[in-house]
């Protein structure tokens, strides 16, 4: 998919201009994306996890404070959390969505956390009216991670407009994604913007003068800028794409033993297709006989990862424990082929037919 586009051409720009960090093309698109997503401000930062990281810090989140997240996306929202010597506080998730529950946040809330992280997972966005609503009902800042779901839409708002601030991976495997490591964060919040900036740079108010705890050393660099800037006018495209593989797997499927297709309206991107099945293991040795690749997105809830003892859990995780033992990812990505697409489907049939 990426080989009609002038790659060479952009990095050779980067290059005339010997200019390398938080220059043209980083601040051109930071513009281009807080329009695209529909913020006020995007600020720029190394990867998906530091966006996190330094959001989480940009709203107020200090050493000591709780976190409300899930436990099945990854760690990623756990790993920025610690990293502020924070305490995640997990709830569950709906079933059907693999988000957040709307009613396991309400129970959270009563804890008086300090943050919500709403992850949009697999590239379906989470009911996001509704959680938002409780944060705003109970003054709790809430930050959406969006590193699955550039460009998904609710209620004709984009994934990333809805919360205090939003966090995007430009990981080259993303929807949007660079040549190599990337991440921003969007928001609407003035004073929010400003913090983000001065924490992606040392916590500096202006050039060696610290005035914020907490910053980092974490700058998108001008080629992985201007990468994005080449591939963001494609990405309603490549959604496109990804939605038409998982529509076709989906009527493939319908009548089969499996559960959890997704949706395949605008409020899904298709960044990984996730069924569910009892029988994934048996499934995902048959398909790697016929060289079809899978993984499990994701194996270990984090509250059960052995990194953190005790964790900080309100209600059961029930759903999250159940689903994760039956997860199965299946290729969906643009690029592929009908061919390819035509053979995952046989391939997924035969094993449920035997």
């Amino acid at each position: 998919m990426n080989k009609d586009l002038d790659f060479l051409g952009a990095i050779k720009n980067v290059l005339d201009r010997h200019w390398y960090v938080l220059g043209k093309e980083v601040s051109s698109f930071e513009s281009e994306f807080a329009g695209y997503v529909g913020a006020g401000h995007c600020v720029s930062v190394a990867n998906g996890t530091d966006a996190l990281e330094i959001a989480l810090r940009s709203v107020g989140v200090e050493a000591g404070d709780q976190v409300v997240t899930v436990a099945n996306a990854g760690f990623y929202s756990s790993t920025a959390i610690h990293a502020i010597g924070a305490t995640p506080v997990y709830v569950d998730i709906d079933e059907s969505t693999m988000t957040m529950s709307v009613d396991a946040l309400a129970q959270a809330l009563e804890q008086k956390p300090k943050c919500i992280i709403v992850t949009h997972l697999y590239g379906q966005m989470a009911a996001i009216q509704s959680l938002m609503a409780l944060a705003q009902a109970s003054g709790t800042p809430l930050i959406e991670d969006c590193a699955q779901s550039h460009g998904a839409i609710m209620d004709g708002r984009q994934a990333g407009s809805w919360g205090d601030a939003a966090c995007f991976s430009f990981y080259p495997t993303k929807n949007l994604g660079a040549l190599g490591d990337g991440g921003a964060v969007v928001t609407s919040r003035d004073d929010v913007a400003a913090r983000l900036k001065t924490l992606r740079q040392y916590g500096w108010s202006s050039k060696y003068q610290v005035d914020h705890a907490g910053g980092k050393n974490s700058r998108l660099d001008e080629i992985q800028a201007a990468i994005l800037r080449v591939k963001l006018p494609l990405l309603d495209t490549w959604n496109e794409s990804r939605r038409d593989i998982a529509r076709r797997y989906n009527e493939a499927f319908s009548s089969l033993a499996v559960e959890g297709v997704p949706s395949v309206d605008e409020s899904f991107v298709g960044h990984l297709y996730v069924l569910r099945t009892t029988k994934r293991d048996a499934l995902r040795d048959f398909l790697k006989s016929q060289n079809i690749s899978t993984d499990i997105h994701y194996p270990i809830p984090d509250h059960q990862q052995t990194a953190y003892a005790e964790p900080h859990i309100v209600g059961s995780l029930d759903v999250t424990e159940r689903l994760c033992k039956t997860l199965v990812t299946l290729p969906c990505f643009p690029g592929m082929t009908d061919k390819e697409v035509s053979s995952v489907i046989a391939a997924v049939r035969t094993f449920f037919a035997e």
